[in-house]
C-alpha cells in the first residue's frame, strides 16, 4: 500500500510538471512558430493564381517574418498532393475540390478546407470534325479528361448522367481517356479524341490552336458556373498548432484574391512568370487574358456545392463515404 501511495504521488507530481510545462510553452495545443518551415503546395495553373502571385511577390514570406520560412512545392496531379498532405510533407495546399474531399476521407478528417480559391473556368469542347453538337452526341465518342477522379472528370460523369449517358466502364457508350492537359491538344490535333472536358487555360488553348468548338461553356457544364475548381486545404493538426500562421496566410490569400479580381496587367504578368518558371513555358498573353475571363477568384466556399461534389464522389465510388464533420473548417 505504501508503494502505491508513493506511485500515486509521483504520477501527480509528473502531471503538475506537465501542466506547468504546457503553460510555459503557451499551451499544450500550440507549438512555437519560431524557426518553422511552412510547406506550401500549388499547381502551376491559373486556377491557382493566388499561390502563383503570392510566391512571385514573396508576400507570404513578408507577412510571416524572418522566423518562419516557406517551402513552395509544385504538383501536377491532385492525388500526389493528397499523398503529401496525408503524410505530413505538406502543411497548406492549393488543390482541386474533389482531391480535397478524397484527402479528408482518406485521412479520416485530418485534412480540411480552410478557404475558397477559384470558380468556373472549365469547358466541354468538341474537335472541329467530330460531328458533336450537344452532350447527347457524345455517345460512341472518345472524350479526354485531365485525370481519373479529378474535378473535371467527376463533373463530366455527372453531366453524362443528367443526359442519360454513361462511360464504357459502366456499361455505357462514352469512352474516357485520362491524360495530362498538355497532351490533350496533341491528341485532338491527331484525331485521337473527339472531345475534351478541361480547365482553363487548356480550354482556350484548344479553341485557339485546334479550332475546338464549345459544347458547354463554364456556366453550362455544371451549376451555372458556381462550382469551385480550386480550394485551399490544410492539415488539421497544423491549423490547431499554428493558428497565427494560418491567420496570416489567409490574410495574404485574401489580398492576392483582391489583386487578381482587379484584373491588373502586373498581376497577370507575375502569374505567367511563375507558370513559366515551373513548366518551362509561359502562356500566350491573349490566351491567358481570355482564360481569366472565365474564372472567378474568391475566398468563400459554397457548402452546398461541396456537398454535391461529395455525393458524386460517393456515387461514382471514388470515396467510400462523405467527408468527416469539420471538413469545411473555416469556410462555412
Amino acid at each position: 500500500m505504501k508503494f502505491r501511495r508513493n506511485k500515486g504521488r509521483n504520477v501527480l507530481a509528473l502531471t503538475i510538471l506537465a501542466v506547468l510545462l504546457c503553460m510555459a510553452l503557451g499551451g499544450c495545443g500550440k507549438k512555437s512558430d519560431k524557426d518553422l518551415t511552412v510547406n506550401m503546395a500549388y499547381f502551376p495553373n491559373i486556377t491557382h493564381s493566388q499561390a502563383l502571385l503570392m510566391k512571385n511577390q514573396g508576400a507570404l514570406e513578408a507577412e510571416l517574418g524572418e522566423d518562419v520560412s516557406v517551402n513552395w512545392v509544385s504538383f501536377n496531379a491532385g492525388p500526389d498532393e493528397v499523398t503529401a498532405l496525408f503524410s505530413g510533407d505538406i502543411d497548406l495546399g492549393y488543390i482541386g475540390p474533389i482531391p480535397a474531399i478524397s484527402a479528408n476521407v482518406k485521412s479520416q478528417g485530418d485534412v480540411v478546407v480552410i478557404s475558397g480559391c477559384s470558380e468556373g473556368g472549365m469547358m466541354l469542347l468538341a474537335a472541329p470534325d467530330s460531328g458533336i453538337e450537344t452532350v447527347a452526341d457524345l455517345s460512341g465518342k472518345n472524350v479526354a479528361v485531365p485525370q481519373i477522379g479529378n474535378t473535371q472528370h467527376l463533373i463530366f460523369l455527372d453531366l453524362l448522367a443528367k443526359n442519360n449517358l454513361a462511360v464504357t466502364d459502366d456499361g455505357g457508350t462514352v469512352t474516357v481517356t485520362a491524360t495530362k492537359n498538355a497532351y490533350i491538344l496533341q491528341l485532338m490535333q491527331n484525331g485521337e479524341i473527339d472531345a475534351a472536358c478541361v480547365p482553363e487555360p487548356w480550354a482556350e488553348t484548344l479553341i485557339n490552336e485546334c479550332g475546338a468548338r464549345i459544347i458547354c461553356d463554364e456556366n453550362e457544364v455544371w451549376t451555372d458556373g458556381n462550382y469551385p475548381v480550386a480550394v485551399v486545404a490544410a492539415r488539421k493538426e497544423f491549423v490547431e498548432e499554428h493558428p497565427e500562421i494560418v491567420e496570416k496566410f489567409l490574410k495574404v490569400h485574401g489580398e492576392m484574391t483582391a489583386a487578381l479580381n482587379e484584373g491588373s496587367e502586373d498581376a497577370m504578368t507575375r502569374v505567367n512568370e511563375e507558370i513559366e518558371l515551373a513548366t518551362g513555358k509561359s502562356i500566350d498573353t491573349d490566351i491567358l487574358k481570355e482564360s481569366l475571363n472565365h474564372i472567378t477568384f474568391n475566398t468563400g466556399i459554397n457548402a452546398d456545392v461541396m456537398d454535391a461534389f461529395a455525393d458524386i464522389s460517393v456515387r461514382e465510388e471514388f470515396v467510400p463515404q462523405a467527408p468527416y464533420e469539420g471538413f469545411l473548417s473555416l469556410g462555412r
